[in-house]
């Protein structure tokens, strides 16, 4: 038997077993993309997190509801209340129209991008897309509420959340309010009762109708009315990036718990770590902005990436080198050898008892991957375990590492790059045809020197007692 399911809490600073709310359910949160641009490997690394712990609640066997929110509307450059909006910033870019049509013809075609990225990371697809603009009316209304409240004043530019009316507003990360200083993240706005007041409703020329005049919703309101929405008044789970939790994530709580007079909002907060690129932030001023198709380029698979987020826990910074995903990339390979190829992903066996307790024992400790990983990889060193029942325990543990190691054998031998005689074009079963007949003939030298020139039209060819293997390479 392992041990419960447990997770480190940003709220409480301490690792925590799971509990629900509702028993036999778990509702889930996650902060999604801004969509004016492609998204970058770096914006990745939050839905992988999210996707390991949705995985493991259903490994435990829980329900669960995961929404994930596209801001397509009004998202500020800075994360504060002040400053170019990234939607105006972004139709200017691409030589658009600035009308409402036009922002959201953009903003379609950037969510569509986005999800896209996460098919090919191997996210699992049950998921709610929450359009912050598919929400306007309970955004509207729950600044109403906040107002109503007496929570919120109005000033030349928007209405603002009053966070003196809220004494633990910046309890996650235990925000020392005394000592925040207006002009970092908080811009300077001298009709703000305090540096660290928000905006509920930001007024301009471009969105829509309200009773402040036209506008849109801040950016921790459309949070919170699309999780109240999709999820209920509390949830469970609220995942997202270590940089969200001071500010927006502060005012998602103050503003959800005002409004309904419920605590906690969210019972676990998690924030994963960033990643670096060469050591280095990643920026698109810095020019090291790398998407998928990139690795991809690169010949890397965004399964390849998965695998190396992975390698080190959501919670510590990652420095991302090709040379570490080329590492990556290897072991991949090595394990889907091992599996298709060594094993012959045979079916009827039975996971080994021993392995899976130690590796559920690592992904319930707050979804310690790389120590999971290292316990497959003791596996399959293991030359007492039969192959079958490797391939059934990894299997299992694939359920939540995501990998596509469940594949049957000849959708993982195509993964390694493996294809059959039939599969191959016309001029290449012509030479692998003289191969064979100068193999027959034992004429060596000339087997080679048609192996190499496979091996020039990008098919490796290798042979054993079953046969040849051919790969494209």
């Amino acid at each position: 038997m392992s041990n419960p399911l447990s997770f480190f809490n940003t709220l409480s600073g301490k690792l925590e077993a799971f509990t629900p709310f509702k028993q036999g359910v778990a509702t889930m949160y996650s902060c999604g993309p801004t969509v004016y641009d492609h998204a970058h490997i770096g914006n990745m690394r939050p839905y992988v997190h999210a996707d390991l712990v949705k995985r493991a609640l259903e490994h435990a066997g829980y329900e669960v509801t995961h929404t994930i929110n596209i801001t397509d509307f009004g998202h500020l450059v800075g994360d504060g209340d002040a400053g170019e909006d990234k939607m105006m910033m972004a139709l200017h870019r691409d030589g658009k129209e600035i009308t409402k049509e036009a922002m959201g013809e953009m903003t379609r075609f950037y969510a569509e991008s986005f999800k896209s990225d996460l098919a090919l990371m191997n996210v699992e697809p049950n998921i709610t897309y929450a359009s912050a603009s598919a929400y306007i009316a309970e955004e509207i209304a729950l600044v109403q509420t906040l107002s109503e409240k007496g929570y919120t004043y109005e000033t030349s530019d928007g209405v603002y959340f009053d966070i003196s009316k809220f004494p633990a507003y910046g309890k996650l990360g235990n925000i020392d309010l005394e000592k925040l200083k207006s002009g970092a993240r908080i811009e300077v706005n001298p009709e703000k009762h305090h540096p660290a007041d928000f905006a509920v409703w930001k007024k301009g020329e471009l969105g829509w109708e309200s009773p402040w005049g036209t506008g849109f919703p801040g950016w921790h309101i459309e949070c919170t009315a699309m999780a109240f929405a999709t999820l209920g008044k509390q949830i469970d789970i609220h995942t997202g990036g270590e940089d969200l939790a001071s500010t927006h994530h502060n005012g998602e709580i103050a503003q959800a718990e005002c409004a309904t007079g419920r605590s906690p909002y969210v019972h676990y907060w998690m924030h994963n770590a960033f990643i670096t690129i060469e050591n280095s932030k990643i920026s698109k001023s810095l020019g090291n902005t790398l998407r998928l198709e990139h690795l991809n380029e690169r010949g890397f698979s965004a399964i390849d990436f998965r695998y190396w987020l992975m390698s080190g826990h959501y919670r510590t910074t990652m420095n991302f080198t090709f040379d570490a995903l080329d590492g990556a990339h290897q072991a991949l390979f090595r394990l889907r050898r091992h599996l298709f190829e060594e094993y012959e992903a045979e079916d009827g066996g039975a996971v080994v008892e021993a392995y899976a307790t130690e590796f559920w024992n690592a992904i319930n400790d707050d979804l310690n991957t790389p120590v999971a990983i290292s316990i497959l990889w003791k596996l399959v060193d293991d030359k007492k375990i039969s192959a079958k029942d490797k391939v059934s325990t990894i299997r299992s543990f694939d359920t939540v590492l995501g990998l596509g190691l469940s594949e049957n054998r000849e959708s993982g031998m195509r993964t390694l790059g493996v294809i059959s005689v039939e599969d191959v074009p016309a001029d290449i079963k012509a030479l692998l045809d003289d191969r064979e007949e100068a193999r027959t003939s034992k004429d060596w030298a000339r087997a080679d020197e048609l192996r190499a020139a496979l091996n020039m039209k990008g098919y490796l060819v290798e042979d054993s007692a079953s046969g040849i293997r051919i790969t494209k390479v």
